[in-house]
C-alpha cells in the first residue's frame, strides 16, 4: 500500500481536494477531525491543555476552541506546544487507521502542516494544493466569518507555497472545480500505475 500525505495552507481548499479523493474510494484520514475528537475525548490530552492553557481551555460543553485558537495565533511557541500535545495522539491513531487498510491501494492523511512539522518522509508520496493568496482571504472570510487581519495571522503561523513547492511531490493548483478535478484524476491514475509497477 501506498501512504500519501495531502497538505495545503489555510484556504487552499486541501478539505475539498480530499473530498475528491474520497469520490475515488480513496481511504482518507483527517488529522484536524481526529485532533478535534481527542481534544474532547483523551483525559491526557485534556489535563495537559488545562495545565498548559488554564482552566478555560474547557467549558462544560468540552474544548474552547475559540479561546485556544485566540492564544495559539498570536504565540508561535504556543501553537508549537500545542502541537506537542494533540499530534503524537493523533499519530497513534493514524497508525492503527492505516492497519485496518492495509489492503489498500493507497492511503491519503490530510493535515494542514506536514513540511512544517518535517513529516514527509513518513509518507511514500506528498501532494501539495495551493491557490492565489486573494481566492484563500475570500474563501476563509466566507466560511470563518472572520476578519483578513486575524485571517493574516493564522497564514503567518504557516510556511508560504513557494516554500513547501519544492519538497512535495505532486502539486494541485486548486483555482476553479473543475480543473482541480481534473488534476486528482490524474494523480490518482498516476499513483494506482505506481502501485501496480
Amino acid at each position: 500500500m501506498i501512504t500519501v500525505g495531502l497538505t495545503g495552507g489555510i484556504g487552499s481548499g486541501k478539505s475539498t481536494v480530499a473530498k475528491m479523493f474520497e469520490d475515488l474510494s480513496i481511504p482518507i484520514f483527517i488529522a484536524d477531525i481526529e485532533a478535534k475528537r481527542l481534544m474532547n475525548s483523551s483525559k491526557i490530552i485534556r489535563r495537559k491543555l488545562i495545565k498548559e492553557f488554564g482552566d478555560n481551555a474547557y467549558t462544560e460543553t468540552g474544548l474552547n476552541r475559540p479561546f485556544i485558537a485566540s492564544i495559539v495565533f498570536n504565540n508561535k511557541e504556543k501553537l508549537s506546544i500545542l502541537n506537542s500535545i494533540v499530534h503524537p495522539k493523533v499519530h497513534q491513531s493514524y497508525n492503527r487507521w492505516l492497519k485496518k487498510h492495509k489492503d489498500e491501494v493507497y492511503t491519503v492523511y490530510e493535515a494542514a502542516i506536514i513540511f512544517e512539522l518535517e513529516r514527509q518522509n513518513e509518507f511514500d508520496y506528498t501532494i501539495l494544493v495551493t491557490a492565489d493568496e486573494n481566492l484563500k482571504l475570500d474563501r476563509l472570510i466566507k466560511r470563518d466569518n472572520t476578519t483578513k487581519e486575524e485571517l493574516q495571522k493564522r497564514m503567518n503561523n504557516q510556511w508560504s507555497d513557494e516554500k513547501k513547492i519544492p519538497l512535495a511531490d505532486f502539486v494541485i493548483e486548486n483555482d476553479n472545480l473543475n480543473h482541480t478535478k481534473a488534476q486528482v484524476s490524474i494523480i490518482n491514475s498516476q499513483l494506482i500505475k505506481k502501485h501496480n509497477s
